[in-house]
């Protein structure tokens, strides 16, 4: 077991003790994972040096797919979840020893931001994930739906289904959250659904190659006019993560407290850009503890001075540097 107690994780307020943390992380995490400490030896990085976590190594995502990045090896009672991807790609798999850590932290995490599951119906139109196995977004909302403890909550594979429950919850002013992928959305929308206030409307990306691909801006726009409601909300996570930052409109992301957000060089990805500039996103996830908390990702940002980050978008294949820092 990881000497660290996982609640400490979620009791983070302060700078301090975010960084006091992500070190004692990164040195349990070299020490016990053995594909993690071959990348940081693959840079010659001294460990012992480290001080701050702008200074530790962030792993390729790439390595989920060849790799497993865990911790003192598999337990027997593990879940592995994998990645939507097309017939010519890898998926990316996570395994997770203790799904409890996952459940606290998306948990915890949703009610910073919307309170209490039990406060909303909560819709979730997510066909693609719907179909397949691993999806850990599914893991996730099958558990806020059912904590919403709300007869009208649920998964929905097609939006016609969906057409007669959003006028009644739209009738009788229920507050409810509708989250959907990128396409369900569009298409629900165009059919000329329209909702009021008490909805909250939030996208969680993706095509699936249904449509193309769309700006954000220009995405909720789209659906704002449709819906006729002043805001698109979004959820930024991944198969490889277990926290989520949340954006509730204008693209602009908050991460929970044990999460951050940093914005790496295009072409020296061991550097840092400043504020209001563009670059790969590295993300700590410190609940990641039984995994890999330090993260660098396809994903191209923003990062704000207050510390929230706006996402410009995903890396071409060709544009990616440092990701083949280490073959293993």
């Amino acid at each position: 077991m990881h000497p660290l107690q996982t609640n400490s994780i979620f009791r983070v307020l302060s700078e301090l003790e975010f960084n006091n943390l992500a070190l004692s992380v990164f040195k349990y995490q070299y020490e016990s994972n053995k594909t993690y400490k071959l990348f940081v030896q693959s840079l010659n990085a001294n460990v012992e040096t480290v001080k701050h976590y702008t200074e530790i190594p962030f792993l390729p995502i790439e390595l989920f797919k060849a790799r497993d990045v865990i911790c003192n090896g598999k337990k027997d009672d593990f879940i592995v979840f994998t990645s939507s991807s097309t017939s010519s790609q890898t998926p990316s798999k996570h395994i997770v020893s203790d799904i409890r850590v996952y459940e606290q932290s998306f948990m915890k995490g949703f009610e910073l931001v919307y309170g209490k599951p039990s406060d909303l119906v909560i819709l979730a139109l997510l066909p693609n994930y719907l179909e397949r196995q691993g999806s850990s977004l599914v893991y996730m909302f099958d558990k806020l739906i059912k904590a919403s403890n709300k007869p009208e909550s649920g998964f929905f594979l097609e939006d016609d289904s969906l057409i007669g429950k959003l006028q009644t919850l739209k009738e009788s002013n229920t507050r409810t959250l509708l989250i959907g992928v990128t396409y369900a959305l569009l298409d629900l929308a165009e059919k000329g659904i329209t909702l009021n206030d008490n909805f909250i409307v939030m996208e969680t990306g993706g095509m699936k190659g249904r449509r193309e691909e769309l700006l954000k801006e220009e995405l909720h726009k789209i659906l704002k006019s449709k819906f006729e409601v002043s805001s698109i909300h979004s959820e930024y996570g991944m198969t490889e993560l277990l926290s989520q930052a949340y954006s509730k409109g204008e693209g602009v992301f908050d991460c929970p407290p044990w999460m951050k957000v940093l914005i790496r060089d295009i072409d020296d990805p061991l550097s840092y850009v400043k504020e209001n500039r563009t670059g790969g996103i590295n993300v700590i996830d410190l609940a990641n503890i039984n995994s890999c908390s330090f993260i660098a990702t396809q994903d191209l940002g923003r990062l704000k001075s207050n510390g929230q980050f706006e996402l410009m978008g995903r890396f071409d294949n060709s544009d990616v540097r440092g990701c083949n820092l280490m073959i293993i």
